[in-house]
């Protein structure tokens, strides 16, 4: 095949437009796309990963260069940014069921004002669990070797929403509608146990208190919630994050073809 200069301005279209969604979703997605990560790293990853895909999807772009406006190239472009953003939100949102269940550990471990800078959220506080688990999260997320699956997701998406074409605004407000309440779902299943035993515990110490009124129980019983807190936050701690890697997989799944 001889390489023309007159295949420039076409090359250079559809690296753009493949470039758009590509990075709009890496930016976005959970483990490649983390805050904590340095930007340049990011936009290094997703102009690499923009190379990998271009011989492969760009046959799906059926664009005549010669005979495009710029109207026409503009609504290309927001197609492939709306696009890239759903798909990156909408596995982003699958993170924030650490978050969730962790304010609520801590909440009924009497460690809510136990805050610390979380690294997966851009740098906000939260509670100090929430941040560990968030954290972890991410390290098993690379130790299981799920970020391929993000990767696979990123390149599905070319199957599912073909350039050019229609975006399904039903299906996808349905679909994040239904991703948001599986997040709050799978939050408050993850922190079940400590809801009970919190309720329980609690329980108990307003019987106390009114048996004995003069005397400070839920001040002096507070070492005794964050010891409960704890033993049963590092005996569950395997079961809930296997757990978690499970609706991970299941949620990306979504995204993938097939």
């Amino acid at each position: 095949m001889n390489f023309t200069v007159s295949l420039l301005p076409q090359v250079a279209l559809l690296f753009m437009l493949l470039f758009a969604r590509v990075g709009t979703m890496l930016m976005l997605m959970p483990a490649l796309g983390e805050g904590s990560i340095s930007p340049r790293v990011r936009l290094a990853l997703a102009l690499l990963l923009t190379l990998a895909f271009y011989p492969l999807v760009t046959p799906l772009y059926a664009i005549d260069v010669a005979g495009a406006t710029p109207a026409g190239i503009a609504v290309l472009l927001a197609g492939e940014f709306a696009v890239g953003f759903f798909i990156g939100l909408g596995a982003r949102l699958i993170t924030y069921t650490l978050s969730i269940a962790g304010m609520v550990i801590a909440s009924q471990s009497g460690l809510a004002f136990a805050m610390a800078t979380d690294p997966t959220m851009d740098g906000q506080q939260g509670a100090v669990i929430g941040s560990f688990l968030s954290l972890l999260g991410v390290t098993l997320v690379f130790a299981s070797d799920l970020h391929f699956l993000v990767i696979a997701a990123m390149y599905d998406s070319f199957e599912l929403f073909p350039p050019g074409g229609p975006l399904p605004v039903g299906d996808l407000a349905q679909t994040a509608t239904s991703l948001i309440a599986e997040v709050f779902a799978i939050a408050i299943r993850m922190s079940a146990p400590f809801l009970v035993v919190g309720l329980v515990f609690y329980f108990g110490l307003g019987l106390l208190n009114k048996l004995m009124p003069q005397m400070q129980i839920f001040f002096i019983a507070m070492p005794l919630n964050i010891a409960i807190g704890g033993l049963m936050l590092f005996a569950l701690l395997v079961t809930m994050m296997m757990w978690y890697l499970g609706h991970f997989e299941t949620a990306l799944g979504r995204f993938i073809a097939g």
